[in-house]
């Protein structure tokens, strides 16, 4: 057994993985960052977008790039809507606006066993072979998703660096009551960060179809991984967010080459415990958690 093979398979692995949590996490940060609520639907959203890229691809015979790209602009707009039409009424009000997302999360999970059933879909691989470095082989579909999700990545870094809506979401995110002192007009960011938040959550899905099997069922795990990179990095810490990410997916995957998925799922919430003991307000969190 070549261990330094196997430990370099493994940092590609936790990279890929990282960076969907990482994704899912940025969305879900941005999200309470403007609206002060936990969106419960936002596993749903991943799954809608892993459906999204299965159907564009596998039922409409869209290479994966395009589709990639319809599935995140089509959900930021769902997103804005379901934000206008449905959470609107609960801006000022984040207990029942919670609920509120609970209720959506189950009738989107029941809209897709209506329209998809409950069975596990395959789509296309991406690529087929694998990449050599050396003695290491490294799947080329798993090399595109990595590509992909950077790609999108720096165009969010672009767009909240240096536009000028990405700057103000920014600091809506950052601090709501300074950002409207300031003259920013912060509620007019909940629709569009919400919808951001939808289409990062839905990116993350659409990357995971090519790698794995798409259900309905799919996006229960992500909720709660990004649940916890978001306390790992700190309640409303987009780069906090991104850290914990990223050292999530390392984690886990190096963790899965000495102990079974449940021990080491057991010892991530160790780690979260010791973290919110050790610093309450996360790696780079502004409020504690």
């Amino acid at each position: 057994m070549d261990w330094s093979i196997l430990i370099v398979q493994a940092t590609v692995n936790g990279l890929i993985v990282g960076l969907l949590y990482l994704l899912m996490a940025v969305g879900f940060t941005l999200v309470f960052g403007v609206m002060r609520m936990v969106n419960f639907a936002h596993g749903e959203f991943y799954m809608l977008g892993a459906f999204g890229a299965y159907f564009l691809t596998a039922g409409l015979g869209l290479s994966f790039l395009p589709a990639l790209a319809i599935t995140f602009l089509g959900a930021v707009l769902f997103g804005a809507v379901i934000e206008w039409m449905v959470l609107k009424p609960f801006r000022n009000d984040e207990l029942n606006g919670m609920i509120a997302t609970i209720g959506l999360a189950m009738i989107l999970q029941n809209l897709a066993l209506m329209f998809f059933g409950p069975d596990p879909l395959s789509m296309p691989s991406l690529a087929q072979g694998a990449t050599r470095f050396g003695k290491i082989a490294i799947p080329t579909s798993r090399i595109y998703v990595v590509i992909f999700a950077l790609v999108v990545l720096a165009l969010l870094y672009a767009f909240l660096k240096h536009s000028r809506p990405g700057r103000a979401l920014r600091a809506v995110v950052e601090d709501f009551e300074i950002a409207s002192i300031q003259g920013i007009r912060a509620r007019i960011y909940y629709p569009i960060g919400f919808g951001i938040g939808v289409g990062l959550a839905a990116v993350a899905g659409a990357l995971m179809a090519p790698l794995f099997s798409v259900s309905p069922f799919v996006g229960a795990a992500p909720l709660l991984k990004a649940f916890i990179v978001v306390i790992l990095g700190g309640l409303g810490s987009i780069p906090g967010a991104a850290v914990a990410g990223l050292a999530l997916g390392l984690l886990e995957s190096y963790s899965s080459l000495f102990f079974s998925s449940s021990t080491a799922d057991m010892l991530i919430f160790m780690i979260v415990i010791a973290m919110l003991v050790v610093r309450p307000k996360g790696l780079l969190g502004q409020g504690e958690v």
